[in-house]
């Protein structure tokens, strides 16, 4: 089963871009003992049109994403969408969770 994200795709690119920026562990300016969440909150509301850009440059899914989400045979959106996400970032899908198998009646 695929987690669904408590916030909206662009608040969570806008995130990552200031994190990135700011963050040591994303080769930003940071020093690495500083802590930068409470600035990236403070930086989100300017980085909320470039990842609003972002999200509309993914609009129409390569080839591979297509493939890939049909070749899922599954109705669960949320499974079809990371499905493609990962294409698109060249990786593999998840494992499917093995079935349980139900016991036998008679």
């Amino acid at each position: 089963m695929t987690h669904i994200a408590a916030t909206s795709p662009i608040e969570r690119i806008a995130r990552v871009l200031v994190a990135h920026a700011l963050s040591p562990n994303g080769r930003g300016d940071a020093e690495p003992d500083e802590v930068v969440s409470a600035e990236v909150n403070d930086r989100l509301a300017d980085e909320l049109p470039r990842a609003a850009a972002i999200l509309r440059a993914l609009r129409e899914p390569s080839q591979e994403m297509v493939t890939a989400g049909n070749a899922l045979g599954s109705a669960d959106a949320a499974e079809i969408w990371d499905t493609m996400v990962r294409a698109a970032l060249g990786e593999k899908p998840r494992a499917a969770p093995a079935a349980i198998p139900t016991p036998l009646a008679g």
